[in-house]
């Protein structure tokens, strides 16, 4: 019998929980929680008989991997899996995938709530504006990226996108920018949905938020790690009539947070917190799982 650990600081649902066990229920397999667990020791504890785990934005570090003596599985219910050492994975033969598309509608749904309350002065009272008629810039057209696009496009705003990869920019209905500062330079509403990678990181730059139309706004419910806060903070300090909006605190919150009417910041990391994306997330978690136990299926393998 194959045990598949669940090592979630924050828990699954209830619900979720019960239809992850329904998929493995009828196969050679044991389900076992490690929920709200406060110390490291404890992980390393609960994976040493794992053969697989499943993980939401629980750090798997290598002295884990190193821990877990029968693991050959590792999936990150969720898209980013930055908080998973895939390298050191992949020397120890253990394969790492995640749940990509699971988490995208409620991330995007986040997104665009953000940007219409950026757009109304974040609710202070005074008279804002609407998001009809904006040009919306998307950097990063994956799962998420694609969400944001649709339901702009519902909103009635005229969606701009930048894709690194020319033969990615086949979603209908864009306007694709030839680089990150035409999209920047061009659109009312940037859409932040990229990974943190060597493209990526600190690329919101000073240059980037000045160079952008009178009352533009940003949105960021990606990583912390693709802003320049230094650069972002002196941008803002010199227009105060751009807003950021974001879905991760930054490391200089008190300092954003002096900027009046021009930063907001969820109280903790909300994108993919609904009831819909936990369950689907997990649900996807524990297929892939049979999946590569049972065919050796390995679409969503991140360390190849």
């Amino acid at each position: 019998m194959k045990k598949i650990l669940v090592a979630t600081e924050k828990p699954f649902s209830p619900v979720a929980i019960e239809k992850i066990r329904a998929v493995v229920a009828d196969g050679d397999y044991e389900l076992v929680l490690l929920e709200k667990y406060t110390d490291k020791s404890q992980l390393l504890d609960a994976v040493k008989d794992a053969d697989a785990m499943i993980v939401r934005s629980d750090k798997v570090t290598a002295d884990v991997i190193d821990a877990a003596k029968n693991l050959k599985i590792v999936v990150r219910a969720g898209a980013g899996y930055d908080s998973v050492d895939i390298e050191h994975a992949k020397a120890k033969n253990v394969v790492v995938e995640n749940t990509p598309g699971q988490n995208a509608n409620a991330v995007a749904e986040l997104q665009m709530a953000m940007a219409v309350m950026a757009m109304r002065n974040f609710f202070d009272g005074t008279s804002g504006g609407e998001l009809m008629g904006k040009k919306l810039g998307i950097h990063g057209l994956g799962n998420i990226g694609k969400n944001v696009a649709r339901i702009a496009k519902g909103f009635g705003m005229d969606v701009h996108a930048f894709v690194r990869n020319p033969n990615k920019r086949n979603v209908e209905g864009i306007t694709y920018a030839k680089n990150l500062a035409e999209l920047f330079k061009t659109c009312n509403v940037i859409s932040l949905n990229v990974p943190a990678n060597s493209d990526s990181v600190k690329s919101i730059n000073y240059d980037l938020v000045m160079s952008l139309p009178k009352k533009a706004i940003i949105v960021n419910t990606a990583r912390a790690e693709i802003i320049d806060e230094e650069g972002l903070l002196k941008a803002l300090k010199e227009r105060p009539d751009i807003k950021y909006a974001t879905d991760i605190k930054p490391a200089k919150e008190d300092d954003f947070k002096a900027l009046s009417g021009q930063y907001y910041a969820t109280p903790k990391k909300m994108g993919a917190q609904t009831a819909e994306a936990n369950i689907n997330a997990g649900v996807a978690a524990a297929r892939q799982i049979r999946s590569f136990f049972e065919t050796g299926d390995e679409t969503f393998r991140v360390n190849k």
